[in-house]
């Protein structure tokens, strides 16, 4: 095992049964670092042009990075990367927990899935070996159930399980992975693949870990962030959560509400991070060996929307696309719907954000009760709310057709197309360009659709200035302008972005901004785990190549600039509170979209030009296309 990894990657054909080791070499981790890099890499090598995204040909990885394991916070990140059911383009998605370093204390930096297996198998991964078993009897059952089973079949209950849920067997295009029942690699419909490769779960338990390259080193980082956590800005989230954010954005004009027609809701307070604290917060958790403990456990035991507090508790994403999202004001519901997407393992912003077109459709008079079941589907009707989601979950009644997106949804319905507010299909999270103006270039140009996590936000630029010189960012602009220099933070916050979610670690813990630790932390954090002498350019171009390999994979697909969008929601005036007035204009994201391109080395059309790949070291790449 050296510095930081094992030096292994699993290999696994469900078609052949076969299972390999591949052992690449200290050039190969140190190029792409893991995670979302990595995956990128196994996904371009082994998943043809045009294959099927349910398919066998379709190749799903889970990646874990150079630092996954070392004792210190935001580390214990995975990656899952295939092409998305729900995109027809590049998929990726990350989430933490215990999984991810209990995999490399396993021995293993990652796993590819090949091929289909005949039946539902899960695959047993322990100090070094693996093995497939039958998982017949798992097939259809929730997440906890899956994960207790799978325990005592094992006769271990400190194994970790990442598995797909029912939803995802169903078809349901938005299904999540899922570990410890309430960590979720929400987005891009991970867990669909997964499903439809008749694979259910990934049980991994090892106790190996990984050499440090300089022990002292690893302390002191620790160390330093538990000594500042409570001085830092993020000390807030560890109280409240990531919900800590709803009433501010809301104040800002920020929070998205009822489909996106407006930025401010009138009820913000009552689902917010505070009123949860005070209300049904059980425990805050925590993923292995951080101190931020951000993860809320929530707990009802009364009333029409019991919450069961194994399955967590809600996140701002999820109280946003619940909440303001539909206009539902009730926390409780809110929490149920949350812990019915951990049960039946969907993404909870897919889910809540197609629910809230569906009522914007609804509210229109586009569809009626006899589409949706009977069900009054309106605004602010949270038993609609949980009643829908479930009803998603099970892929029965009017579930069936809004399993499929919301963009898919309109195509099949025939209605409500300029009400969709996604791209590349791929459903919006809760931050708004209108008042983050970066967002809507992000959002447009993203590989993977529209994500709040892949730049830094445009506030953060004047907010943090000393963190901002640390990536040459040195002239804050206003957050409605969408100007060259706003167009250059957000890519170099971009490269940021995505050099962490290669080498795996949280976007909470690390970041240029609020984070508890800075882009200079974070080179530290790489050096004293792997003993290698990186730069923070170094770790930037492996952001650069990641962002490369994504962008190439669309290429491959025939994909480029005209998929790179904003919807029709976003160019309409918003109603009420702070940014009561404000929309995006095509003119200044096509002009920043123009600009971008050329920053980022590529040509006319979004695609990645030869000699930026080979720039990049990814001349096979090139060969590719």
């Amino acid at each position: 095992m050296a510095n930081g990894y094992c030096g292994r990657i699993l290999h696994v054909d469900l078609t052949t049964g076969k299972i390999e080791v591949e052992e690449p070499e200290e050039a190969f981790y140190r190029k792409y670092m893991g995670g979302s890099a990595m995956g990128a890499y196994y996904l371009l090598k082994h998943t043809p042009p045009g294959a099927d995204p349910l398919g066998p040909e379709n190749t799903l990885s889970l990646m874990v990075g150079v630092v996954t394991g070392a004792p210190f916070p935001g580390q214990s990140r995975v990656t899952a990367t295939a092409k998305s059911p729900l995109t027809n383009l590049v998929g990726d998605s990350q989430s933490g927990g215990f999984w991810p370093a209990e995999l490399k204390a396993a021995g293993f930096d990652g796993i590819v899935v090949h091929g289909k297996a005949e039946s539902p198998v899960y695959l047993w991964v322990h100090d070094g070996e693996a093995e497939l078993r039958d998982a017949s009897h798992l097939w259809g059952r929730f997440t906890a159930e899956v994960e207790d089973e799978i325990r005592e079949e094992l006769g271990d209950g400190r194994i970790q399980v990442l598995q797909c849920g029912p939803a995802a067997e169903k078809g349901v295009r938005f299904g999540a992975l899922l570990s410890n029942a309430n960590r979720a690699n929400g987005r891009t419909g991970m867990g669909t693949v997964m499903a439809s490769k008749n694979l259910k779960a990934v049980a991994v338990r090892g106790h190996g870990r990984p050499e440090m390259g300089d022990p002292e080193g690893v302390k002191a980082i620790a160390k330093w962030g538990a000594e500042n956590f409570e001085k830092s800005d993020i000390y807030g989230m560890g109280l409240f959560g990531t919900a800590e954010i709803v009433v501010s954005q809301s104040k800002q004009g920020g929070l998205p509400t009822r489909n996106w027609s407006s930025g401010t809701f009138e009820h913000a307070e009552e689902i917010s991070g505070q009123r949860m604290a005070e209300t049904i917060l059980k425990e805050r958790d925590t993923c292995y060996a951080c101190v931020v403990r951000c993860k809320r456990v929530v707990e009802v035991k009364e009333g029409p929307f019991p919450v069961d507090p194994r399955y967590g508790g809600p996140e701002y994403e999820t109280i946003a696309t619940m909440g303001s999202y539909c206009g539902v004001s009730n926390l409780a519901a809110v929490a149920r719907a949350n812990q019915l997407c951990n049960m039946y393992g969907m993404d909870t912003i897919a889910c809540g954000a197609t629910i809230a077109w569906a009522m914007d459709c609804f509210e229109r008079g586009l569809i009626t009760k006899a589409d949706t079941g009977g069900i009054d589907l309106r605004f602010g009707n949270a038993e609609a709310l949980v009643r829908m989601v479930e009803l998603i979950g099970k892929r029965e009644g009017f579930g069936k057709v809004l399993g499929e997106g919301s963009a898919r949804a309109a195509e099949i319905l025939g209605v409500g197309k300029d009400l969709v507010v996604a791209v590349k299909n791929h459903e919006l999270p809760a931050h708004m360009p209108q008042v983050k103006r970066s967002l809507a270039l992000i959002y447009a140009v993203n590989p993977f659709g529209a994500d709040h996590e892949s730049s830094e936000h445009d506030p953060s630029y004047r907010w943090y200035p000393d963190r901002m010189a640390e990536l040459d960012l040195l002239d804050p602009q206003p957050s409605k302008v969408l100007n060259p220099e706003k167009v250059r933070f957000a890519y170099y916050t971009q490269l940021l972005y995505s050099a962490m979610d290669s080498i795996s670690v949280c976007l909470f813990v690390f970041g240029p901004a609020w984070h508890l630790y800075g882009p200079s932390q974070l080179v530290e954090a790489v050096r004293a785990v792997t003993g290698w002498n990186v730069s923070l350019w170094e770790l930037m171009k492996v952001g650069e190549r990641r962002l490369n390999l994504l962008r190439a994979f669309n290429a491959r697909e025939g994909v480029g600039a005209e998929a790179d969008t904003v919807p029709p929601k976003l160019l309409t005036p918003l109603k009420g509170g702070k940014s009561d007035g404000v929309a995006v204009t095509a003119e200044e994201v096509e002009a920043a979209k123009a600009l971008y391109y050329r920053m980022a080395g590529w040509d006319e059309d979004g695609r990645p030009t030869r000699a930026k790949l080979e720039e990049l070291a990814l001349g096979w790449v090139a060969d590719e296309l």
